[in-house]
């Protein structure tokens, strides 16, 4: 651990000190990254710009509570065109129906939702109407 600057000692020549002790004990050899390029130097300047490499890196994203919904909605409708049973449907699309209610009854923050529930009955007899077909 790095120890405090002494006193009465000019804090360039302590940092210097500190530095070529830690190069003699070999704490810089074998880093990873050595004799690369940083990355990114030709963009423009972002104060976020570990905070989207982090995310980058770790694959997460954030978007608005109203477009994962919109997005969840999406994905539900899929799901439910696909489930194996009319009750496996009915089940999906209820689920989302309710979080789509909920945000239709207080606004979620982001762009406006612009999504209604979805009509379960239509949606079982289309399912049905295709298992028939």
């Amino acid at each position: 651990m790095t120890e405090r600057k002494p006193p009465g000692i000019d804090f360039e020549s302590w940092t210097d000190k500190q530095i070529r002790e830690a190069t003699e004990r070999g704490a810089f050899a074998g880093l990873t990254g050595v004799g690369k390029p940083l990355p990114h130097l030709d963009r423009p300047y972002d104060e976020l710009w570990w905070i989207k490499d982090k995310m980058r890196r770790e694959n997460l994203s954030y978007l608005p509570p109203s477009l994962v919904l919109r997005k969840e909605a999406e994905d539900a409708l899929e799901a439910a065109s696909q489930a194996p049973s009319e009750a496996a449907l009915r089940r999906i699309l209820t689920a989302v129906n309710d979080r789509i209610r909920a945000a239709l009854r207080a606004p979620l923050e982001g762009p406006p939702l612009g999504i209604e529930p979805f009509d379960v009955d239509e949606a079982a007899r289309n399912w049905r109407a295709r298992r028939e077909s």
